[in-house]
């Protein structure tokens, strides 16, 4: 049997696989030029001829190969299916010209290999051999069982991105398709995550402006936290800007917590029957909700046997799957809504799948917890934050605050770049936004997947989605959600309030220890 690498040239995989389980040194030997090349044609994902541009150029194999990254066989997030990798080096390229994390770290480091989860590799990886660790069969197990109550929430991007694993245009939101599929699936509770989105953002912003007016002694520029690949990078690469990082959790992991404590309690659920399940755009997400302190209602709870936060995270592409295996026809589903008590989100919240989103979000809600005013209608349209470059600066006039200078930025390696001139003293900023995946969640490494390397086409039209959601709410602002006022009301008494800070707040940990990052590694491709 051959396996077709390019036009015109295939390789028994016998030969293939030899050279594969013993080529490191001469894949390094044979000139790691050229990965990276757009992949032609970019039209289509996976389909014949859909190959690096090495495999068109003149010479045979094994000439084209480049290598590949390694991926810990323990890897929460993403894995690698061995027999279709064609060691073509694009998930190298993706992950250290893109993302700055490859070949940014001194090989062999002492007990695991630097992974941030981003899963960009898997949009890069032209054969498919990369993709996310699935979790269904985790997911069916419980829903399957009739004593316990699984829990399903669902973030802003997926109902941007879903649509399209069912042949459905680029960025269609499927937001009441998708609630009716969950059903279908015998999911018993369905909740937004714009819910906590917004509540982030009234923990973060509150944050922020004590941060600003010096409430708080914590430095400045306050660094976002809601994406968790960007947290383990900082980590890694920047633990002495640990305090930097809001200490706020993602959305995902706020709302995990409130399910098994605030929801329990409301409903007379005993918690340690409830399962909580994430629908995410994200492969990191697999990873953050299996953090250590993430178990915040077992703390507040004072019970062991309480499960973490979030149980299992599904990405998009998960969702689809059991959709598809489940026989729904998910384009003649009637819409229908999510459930009470965690179920609106405004638009503020949506947009949090775009990058600019949250810092858009936050700065409506920060200039109405300094000013004690709505905020202006330009602020409801932050253009200096949209759009898909990678380093975005703006600064917003703030009565009693007075100019914000603000930065937003996706993509690691521009990341890097900003995070030294912090590191150097040289911020101008007060507050920066930080999405490791480009163009943010809405093409994080859970979401279909387009075209490779993906375009700022679907990007720019995912996103589009997600800010026509936004303009065409009823709600724009977080502060004016009436569910996060009730749940303050009943429950959490304040942002920061002691409460809150149990169940809504975390830390980190360094973990620079494990190598030396200021040492690009010499060791730059495993094949």
């Amino acid at each position: 049997m051959a396996s077709k690498v390019g036009k015109g040239k295939n390789l028994s995989r016998r030969s293939f696989l030899k050279f594969a389980g013993g080529a490191s040194i001469a894949g390094v030997s044979l000139g790691l030029t050229g990965c990276g090349q757009p992949l032609t044609p970019a039209s289509a994902v996976g389909g014949d001829g859909w190959m690096p541009t090495q495999y068109n150029e003149p010479g045979g194999w094994p000439t084209n190969v480049r290598g590949r990254v390694p991926i810990d066989p323990e890897n929460p997030s993403i894995m690698r299916d061995d027999q279709k990798c064609i060691l073509c080096g694009q998930c190298i390229e993706v992950c250290k010209t893109i993302q700055s994390v490859y070949g940014n770290y001194e090989l062999p480091i002492k007990n695991d290999i630097v992974c941030i989860h981003c899963g960009q590799c898997i949009h890069w990886c032209p054969s498919g051999a990369i993709s996310e660790r699935e979790d269904i069969d985790k997911v069916l197990k419980a829903l399957s069982d009739p004593k316990i109550t699984v829990v399903v929430q669902t973030a802003p991007a997926t109902r941007i991105g879903l649509g399209e694993e069912f042949g459905m245009p680029v960025g269609t939101n499927v937001q009441g398709k998708q609630v009716a599929a969950l059903r279908k699936l015998g999911f018993d509770v369905i909740f937004d995550t714009n819910f906590t989105a917004d509540l982030t953002i009234m923990e973060e912003g509150t944050e922020l402006v004590k941060r600003v007016t010096g409430e708080l002694h914590h430095p400045l520029p306050q660094l976002t936290s809601c994406c968790p690949g960007w947290v383990k990078f900082v980590e890694y690469f920047y633990p002495d800007l640990i305090p930097n990082l809001s200490s706020a959790k993602s959305p995902q992991q706020m709302e995990g917590a409130l399910v098994k404590t605030y929801f329990a309690e409301k409903n007379t659920i005993d918690p340690k029957t409830v399962f909580s399940v994430a629908i995410m755009p994200c492969t990191a997400k697999k990873f953050e909700c299996q953090r250590p302190e993430m178990i915040s209602a077992q703390t507040y709870l004072k019970d062991k046997h309480v499960s973490p936060d979030v149980d299992v995270v599904l990405t998009t592409r998960e969702l689809a799957r059991m959709i598809k295996r489940a026989g729904i026809d998910f384009p003649s589903l009637p819409d229908e809504e999510y459930d009470q008590l965690m179920g609106i989100g405004t638009g503020a919240g949506a947009i949090f799948g775009t990058t600019g989103g949250v810092m858009e979000a936050a700065v409506r809600s920060a200039y109405y917890l300094i000013t004690g005013q709505q905020p202006p209608s330009e602020l409801w349209r932050l253009v200096p934050v949209r759009g898909m470059e990678g380093v975005k600066e703006a600064s917003v006039p703030i009565p009693g605050a007075g100019d914000v200078k603000i930065a937003v930025i996706s993509g690691l390696d521009n990341a890097r770049k900003i995070m030294e001139q912090v590191r150097a003293g040289n911020s101008p900023w007060a507050f920066i936004e930080v999405m490791a995946c480009p163009g943010g969640c809405q093409y994080g490494g859970g979401q279909p997947r387009s075209s490779a390397p993906p375009s700022d086409g679907v990007r720019n039209t995912r996103a589009a989605s997600l800010y026509k959601i936004d303009a065409n709410a009823k709600l724009r602002n977080s502060h004016d959600n009436p569910q996060i006022k009730q749940v303050y009301e009943e429950f959490l008494t304040s942002p920061l309030s002691e409460k809150a800070e149990e169940l809504l707040h975390t830390h980190y940990i360094s973990r620079a220890e494990e190598f030396d990052a200021k040492k690009p590694s010499s060791h730059l491709y495993e094949v």
